[in-house]
């Protein structure tokens, strides 16, 4: 059940952190590229490392942050992860700031 926030004094202690976490997210510009990519489709992390033109591990160490925060998900196929989004609140808050930079 979503919460309702109806003031300032609405947001409690945890509502604040996941707010600041999520927004610490977004403020990477890897993380960004890698949720960009992952609008429309799944990706596996080495699809996701050559698509971005990443080492491996960059791209592992990045979608561990973000599925901590629950903003990617995955499925296994055999010995392979599939990396999707997980939340499209922050798909949406995403695609309207990279419009907004791109109409400055």
């Amino acid at each position: 059940m979503e919460k309702e926030i109806k003031s300032h004094e609405d947001l409690d202690e945890e509502t604040l952190f996941v707010v600041s976490q999520t927004f610490k997210a977004l403020n990477d510009p890897t993380r960004i590229r890698i949720l960009y990519l992952l609008f429309d489709k799944e990706y596996s992390v080495n699809d996701i490392a050559e698509n971005l033109h990443l080492r491996q591990s960059t791209v592992s160490h990045q979608l561990r942050f973000l599925k901590n925060l629950r903003l990617v998900k995955y499925r296994r196929e055999g010995t392979s992860l599939y990396y999707s989004h997980d939340d499209e609140h922050v798909m949406d808050i995403l695609k309207q700031t990279i419009e907004h930079a791109c109409h400055q």
